[in-house]
């Protein structure tokens, strides 16, 4: 028969009790030195583990309240039974009709309410350190996260010209059908508003016109009719000869070809002008690109600007350096990636794949604020982002100019 060791039991106490006298701190600190949260480190990526611990102490002060609430609640139970005696006594000796005694248990009843309230909340409200109430401030900030705001469309013709709400980025995708006899050559563009649901909602479609001198792109709020005389027409992107220069228009009427009777408020106004840079076979790097858009009013409102001839153009603006109304915008200058031994953007993750096409446009006062980003994630998938002042009709436009080919450009 085997007789347990004296020894081993000695042996498991010792061992025991060295695990109760292990520190907790240690223990925090090596389970979370190694974990990042959306990609935050240092103090920030212990802010769950931070909320853990002040519910803790939360619990043990709340428990201890309720103790001196039990004690306090026994003592008013035998100063009530006192009473109670002392009422009888009176009653028995015919003195009890000079007195109120409901008056004095109300009274007595509401100080001991206050009083056991007042310590109550001095248990709760205990000084502790600042750093245990920084980490209760923080803990409180990242359990409550700041409700996401909902991008509603409405009506799509409205929606393609309204700016984008300031501090929202509206993000969207592009995809580009290449199916049919002549869609190789003039493919069909389709761009989809992505919502937080994973959802997709239609915004806008456009394609290239056969049989024009320049490119020409007509772009329209119905996926089926992409006519210039439909109701659905919305706007469209013309370029010059050399595919160097393009000129965003809303779906007013041509001064050209208007007569002389047309009201001022039904001529076309120019929302964008694309100006890229001259740049025969990349010798001169990646592509470089000037965006030039209507300034904003106080309102917030966009610049009405309807030229009646080619001098009053948001290109002859730019290039006469009159850039009083309008906002001067150039595409964000990639980095050289030894590693990878290309010109590389931060996307933050929506763009997956490399291309000449992709551009992030910035204003060089902020240039980190990107006004829109564009760029490649399958075959015929590309995903479009703006933030204000742009709208989704500028911002799929000037998306459209970067699939146009260029002659002088590559």
């Amino acid at each position: 028969m085997v007789q347990p060791s004296g020894d081993g039991r000695c042996r498991a106490r010792r061992a025991h009790q060295s695990e109760e006298q292990a520190p907790l701190v240690e223990s925090y600190l090596n389970s979370n030195g190694s974990i990042i949260y959306h990609g935050i480190d240092g103090p920030a990526a212990f802010q769950d583990d931070v909320q853990e611990v002040g519910s803790q102490v939360q619990i043990l002060t709340v428990g201890q309240s309720s103790n001196e609430e039990e004690d306090g609640d026994t003592a008013a139970s035998g100063q009530q039974a006192q009473r109670q005696d002392l009422r009888t006594t009176m009653q028995m000796k015919g003195i009890s009709s000079s007195m109120n005694f409901d008056e004095e248990e109300d009274e007595e009843d509401e100080e001991d309410e206050v009083s056991s309230s007042s310590s109550q909340v001095n248990c709760n409200t205990r000084p502790g350190s600042a750093s245990s109430k920084k980490s209760n401030k923080e803990a409180a900030s990242v359990s409550t996260p700041p409700a996401e705001v909902v991008v509603n469309v409405g009506d799509l013709e409205e929606f393609g010209v309204r700016p984008a709400p300031q501090g929202v980025t509206v993000k969207c995708r592009i995809t580009r059908d290449k199916k049919g006899m002549d869609r190789g050559l003039y493919p069909t563009y389709y761009l989809h508003l992505e919502r937080d649901d994973g959802k997709k909602v239609f915004l806008l479609a456009g394609r290239k016109r056969k049989r024009s001198k320049t490119s020409n792109y007509l772009i329209s709020i119905d996926p089926t009719d992409l006519s210039r005389g439909g109701e659905s027409f919305i706007g469209k992107l013309r370029s010059n000869l050399m595919g160097t220069k393009f000129t965003v228009y809303d779906n007013g009427v041509n001064p050209e070809k208007g007569t002389a009777s047309v009201d001022a408020c039904n001529l076309r106004q120019e929302l964008a002008a694309i100006c890229y840079e001259t740049n025969v076979l990349g010798f001169k790097g990646p592509r470089k690109m000037s965006v030039i858009i209507p300034g904003m009013n106080m309102d917030h409102e966009r610049v009405c600007i309807q030229p009646r001839n080619e001098h009053e153009s948001l290109l002859a603006r730019w290039q006469n350096k009159n850039t009083e109304s309008v906002i001067e915008l150039h595409n964000k200058t990639p980095v050289w990636n030894d590693d990878t031994q290309s010109y590389v953007l931060n996307f933050h993750g929506r763009v997956t794949q490399a291309s000449v096409k992709n551009f992030q446009v910035i204003h060089d006062n902020d240039p980190d604020y990107i006004v829109m980003q564009f760029g490649r994630v399958a075959e015929d998938v590309f995903t479009m982002d703006y933030n204000y002042p742009m709208c989704a009709l500028q911002a799929f436009a000037i998306a459209l100019s970067s699939f146009d080919s260029k002659l002088a450009c590559e």
